[in-house]
């Protein structure tokens, strides 16, 4: 039975009562909607892959139409039409996700260390629950307790789903000498916790710096990684930065790049020559990469430090058919507010059933 106006109301103000609350879950949960409508939020835009062209945003506003995502030619601006669309649970309907306003379950979640032979052991945080679950993979020199990391398992507590957050070597509570560190070696402790400490299909979800080295595992581990996430995906991004510098061979002299960010305490990063090198036998956007689930990859248009044209960048590589690119116009790199959270929770849980459905 579609929502009334009232209840769509509601469902925007974020105001839902018990009774809403049970319907939408119910209808969210028993797949038998051939149908889903898309309320778009006024500053998010999306990008799909395909064939034909779009329609106009604003004609289509204007005569007041229910909107969904149509292929397009190329990677282009907002890809959307209007009217009823079958066999998408779109991401960005404003919806409660699954259980949302729903009590959840208060499980506590300790800090576990993986012993590694010959490597320097990982902290990382594990909610059991169900299949799939879902890894967080921090950003460059980010720890599991980040803003993100934490929505990503309250929401996973509620959904009742398995997830895992963790640091990488040389960072928060892993062991480690951030000065040996590589990308090679962060590489290696996604594939640690995906083979010794999940269990199950995964989602990988991959932040920034996360993102590249969640490519990276999806093309090691294919089996065990069922679908990605990406938030301001930084595919190649230090490497790229750095060879558009025109002081590279003083850096090279130096053995030292000082990057300017504010997101650093000091106000920069100092990275060393080598640090760069080694990346450099770990870049992707120069030839397809061999990754077949579904991408979802969320960037904001006021990233100043990775430009969202390398999420469409690395769509047009990924081999997997399955890839929607969304554009948030007023977010930054870190993704990290109230709107962006509920983009990125409702992007797991449109997945979940997604993957969900397709297992039936």
């Amino acid at each position: 039975m579609p929502l009334g106006a009232t209840e769509r109301a509601n469902r925007e103000t974020g105001t839902v009562d018990s009774t809403l609350r049970m319907r939408l879950r119910a209808r969210h949960e028993s797949h038998e909607m051939q149908f889903s409508k898309l309320c778009l939020p006024a500053d998010c835009a999306c990008v799909t892959s395909g064939r034909d062209l779009c329609k106009s945003v604003a004609s289509a506003r204007a005569a007041g139409k229910m909107a969904a995502w149509v292929p397009c030619r190329r990677w282009g601006w907002a890809a959307v039409a209007f009217g009823w669309h079958r066999g998408l649970n779109v991401v960005l309907a404003r919806k409660p996700p699954r259980a949302w306003g729903l009590p959840a379950c208060r499980q506590k979640v300790s800090l576990s260390f993986l012993n590694r032979p010959d490597l320097p052991s990982l902290a990382y945080k594990k909610l059991k629950g169900k299949s799939p679950g879902i890894i967080f993979i921090p950003g460059y020199l980010s720890n599991m307790n980040g803003t993100k990391a934490l929505a990503i398992e309250e929401f996973c507590k509620s959904l009742g789903h398995g997830y895992i957050r963790f640091d990488y070597s040389g960072i928060g509570n892993s062991d480690g000498n951030l000065a040996e560190c590589t990308v090679g070696k962060w590489r290696k402790d996604v594939l640690s916790i995906l083979d010794d400490v999940a269990e199950g299909p995964q989602i990988l979800v991959g932040s920034s710096f996360g993102g590249w080295l969640m490519l990276h595992a999806t093309i090691a581990r294919p089996e065990k990684v069922v679908a990605l996430i990406g938030i301001a995906t930084a595919a190649d991004g230090l490497v790229t930065q750095f060879h558009a510098l025109s002081v590279e061979k003083e850096i090279e002299v130096k053995g030292q790049w000082t990057l300017p960010s504010k997101y650093s305490n000091e106000g920069f990063y100092n990275i060393p020559y080598s640090f760069i090198k080694e990346a450099e036998r770990h870049c992707l956007l120069h030839s397809p990469i061999p990754v077949t689930c579904p991408v979802r990859l969320l960037h904001g248009m006021k990233d100043d430090i990775i430009p969202w044209h390398t999420s469409l960048q690395v769509a047009d590589r990924v081999v997997s058919p399955d890839v929607d690119v969304i554009l948030r116009k007023q977010s930054d790199h870190r993704m990290k507010e109230k709107a962006d959270l509920h983009l990125l929770t409702c992007t797991i849980d449109d997945l979940i059933d997604k993957l969900s459905t397709m297992a039936n």
